[in-house]
């Protein structure tokens, strides 16, 4: 394979598919463009496959490497990883490194790499929360006043 990926419109892909699964010998992946919806991607099976053992493998050692004690390296480690990191707070970064160690395991077994997106995405806001004292104060300061009951979802407010 000699490029990670090309794009083409989801137009072409539609006129000519056999060609463009042809085009899967030289490149990673194909990215169809669509207007007015989200891009699709095109891939060959078997890599999506070994994409998926290395996330498992990835994931069992994390979990391992925690469970035998050296949580203290991996934390080191993280804001090579993770560089946002560094503005969480220790207790977060500790919370954070649990949650993507369990987050991890059950994608890896659902192959399915959405919820460790999510995680991470939603840890990185809160470190730029915690890296823009602005925002942090507006997050964490009490309103002036009590804006009165809250209707529970469904019900009309």
């Amino acid at each position: 394979m000699s490029a990670l990926y090309e794009e083409m419109p989801f137009s072409e892909f539609l006129h000519q598919p056999a060609a463009t699964a042809a085009r899967l010998e030289s490149v990673r992946a194909i990215r169809l463009r669509r207007r007015g919806a989200d891009d699709l991607a095109l891939v060959r099976a078997d890599l999506t496959d070994r994409d998926a053992t290395v996330i498992d493998f990835t994931s069992r050692l994390l979990a391992g490497l925690a469970r035998a004690g050296e949580s203290e390296a991996i934390r080191r480690v993280l804001p090579e990883a993770l560089p946002w990191s560094t503005f969480l707070p220790e207790s977060d970064r500790d919370q954070l490194l649990a949650e993507l160690i369990e987050v991890a395991q059950g994608s890896a077994s659902l192959r399915n790499l959405g919820p460790i997106a999510v995680l991470l995405e939603q840890w990185r806001h809160s470190a730029e929360i915690h890296a823009d004292m602005e925002i942090y104060k507006q997050v964490t300061t009490e309103p002036g006043r009590d804006f009165g009951p809250i209707a529970r979802p469904g019900e009309p407010s």
